[in-house]
């Protein structure tokens, strides 16, 4: 699931949200770590402070304007975000190749999913403690190696390791984003993490357009080379230009990752964002990740489209960029729950559209917008809560982000299955039954600390 900044006009993620966020760097000083929020009603509100900058001097090999590393910051982002999702619009080509059907290997999808929140629970903290200049090289050579073996797999189990590992790699832009924030002018600090959420869309929405268009012309295994070669220069591009990093880490690797259960026991209000937007992008993963299936379908389980045409569908995700601005400023005036109550009435609507849609476009193409709606609402409301309910943000995040990321990969998981007993109307059934434990197992109210204005 991508990462946010509560404040940026374009909050988002599928990539679902992640210790990419500005607030995530804020750092309170002489305190000690605690599962309660500061007493602010609003502490997403308070501008984060660049607690690396002395780790960070401003040196790189090669010196860019900062408008251009900004742009190259944001492409990067694009195509990594991209490589998680670049299986799903592919499944009809792939299933064709393997001498399968595409919804027998529809749990190549949710595999992505695994890989990612995976990268995310072990490879996102490091971006705290380690030089990212090398990390992220690493990183990008790794996803851009793994590309390369999945477009050279000759069965279905050889390609979802690839993607396993590539996934697992794809987390360049929760590395990102902390730097590009710190490097920001306060007054324009939201602005320019917006830049980079910006990109995760544009990648998200190229991997289900694009990447459907070039592999119904060229065959799936050159979208896969295509975007090994694009994640190796962009990453190692944007790990030339990044500022040199002295780093003195202190403690295991993986502290951050050893905390982590600790602050999820610790705090009500972060375990009822996490369920909360495990089921709601759940029911998204579950849905979307299969519409390929019901659009390429012939007969009673499809409409017969091309695997180009099925990919023009992702089109719709760019209503998640109109509703972010709007979902930002809901929650700063009317609090988090109320956005999360909205977004989930909204995805309960979307539901039944969807079922409609198996029959009739108009209701899919309305659907697919109320959806992504949901999503982003709900999305951006959640991970505020996850950031300020507790004084050690970034951890917290991870938990968070980790938690959407593994909901969605069990649903798509569902879904598949669901689809070849029962077809698109199981699809819906699992959407529905994610929605509801999200809503119910979250909805008896805790006591919540003063200041905390709980989801």
């Amino acid at each position: 699931m991508p990462s946010q900044a509560p404040r940026s006009p374009t909050t988002m993620p599928p990539h679902p949200p992640t210790s990419s966020d500005p607030t995530s760097q804020t750092t309170p000083s002489n305190t000690a770590p605690s599962s309660t929020a500061p007493s602010n009603p609003r502490p997403w509100k308070t501008a984060p402070s660049n607690t690396t900058s002395s780790d960070t001097t401003p040196s790189s090999p090669f010196s860019v304007p900062p408008g251009l590393f900004l742009v190259l910051i944001a492409l990067c982002t694009a195509v990594t975000a991209a490589n998680i999702y670049i299986a799903a619009p592919l499944l009809p080509l792939m299933a064709r190749d393997f001498g399968s059907t595409p919804s027998a290997i529809a749990w190549i999808a949710s595999v992505a999913q695994f890989g990612y929140a995976a990268g995310l629970l072990f490879f996102a903290p490091l971006g705290d403690s380690v030089n990212r200049r090398k990390l992220v090289m690493v990183l990008s050579l790794v996803t851009s190696g793994a590309l390369v073996l999945g477009a050279a797999a000759s069965g279905a189990t050889a390609l979802a390791a690839a993607v396993l590992v590539a996934s697992a790699a794809t987390v360049v832009p929760q590395l990102l984003a902390p730097l590009v924030a710190e490097r920001a002018p306060a007054h324009r600090r939201a602005s320019h993490v917006a830049a980079l959420i910006a990109g995760l869309f544009t990648g998200i929405v190229a991997a289900r357009v694009l990447g459907g268009l070039a592999g119904q012309a060229f065959g799936w295994r050159y979208v896969f080379l295509g975007a090994a070669m694009l994640t190796a220069v962009l990453g190692l591009a944007s790990a030339a230009v990044l500022p040199a990093e002295n780093r003195r880490r202190s403690g295991p690797l993986f502290a951050g990752l050893a905390h982590l259960p600790g602050v999820v026991r610790g705090s009500a209000e972060l375990r009822r964002a996490c369920i909360r937007q495990a089921g709601m992008y759940g029911a998204w993963s579950a849905l979307w990740t299969s519409l390929a299936l019901l659009l390429t379908g012939h007969g009673d389980d499809g409409y017969g489209m091309t695997t180009a045409t099925a990919g023009l569908f992702g089109l719709f995700g760019l209503a998640a960029s109109v509703v972010a601005p709007l979902a930002g400023g809901l929650v700063d005036r009317f609090g988090a729950a109320k956005v999360v109550a909205y977004g989930y009435t909204l995805a309960a609507v979307s539901v039944p559209l969807f079922w409609l849609g198996g029959g009739a476009l108009w209701a899919l193409c309305a659907a697919a917008v109320a959806v992504h709606m949901a999503l982003v609402s709900s999305h951006v409301a959640n991970q505020t809560l996850a950031l300020t309910t507790t004084s050690t943000p970034a951890v917290a995040n991870t938990a968070y982000v980790v938690a959407g990321f593994a909901g969605g990969a069990l649903a798509s998981a569902f879904a598949g299955t669901a689809f070849t007993h029962w077809g698109w109307t199981g699809v819906c059934a699992v959407a529905a039954l994610w929605l509801a434990l999200g809503w119910a197992t979250t909805a008896i109210r805790v006591r919540k600390a003063p200041g905390v204005r709980a989801a």
